[in-house]
């Protein structure tokens, strides 16, 4: 039986974009702290490319699991 918004898997969507959040914000955080720590110097793009990692991996992190755990299936 299909609902509202087709045959989406409510469980496995939240876990993965979770997880998806999760690596988003530990790449964009290791690579600043590690192009801190040795010294080195990046340039502008990419220091904005880190951060905006950091700020998309949170978010995910944090409305993948409301979104698709309590949202969606109740509104279905």
């Amino acid at each position: 039986m299909t609902g509202r918004y087709g045959d989406l898997d409510y469980p496995t969507l939240a876990k993965r974009g979770t997880l998806l959040g999760l690596c988003l914000f530990a790449l964009g955080a290791l690579g600043e702290l590690g192009t801190h720590a040795i010294g080195m110097s990046i340039p502008a793009w990419e220091a904005t490319l880190l951060f905006d990692a950091e700020v998309l991996g949170v978010a995910l992190f944090l409305f993948s699991p409301i979104v698709f755990g309590v949202v969606l299936p109740l509104t279905e």
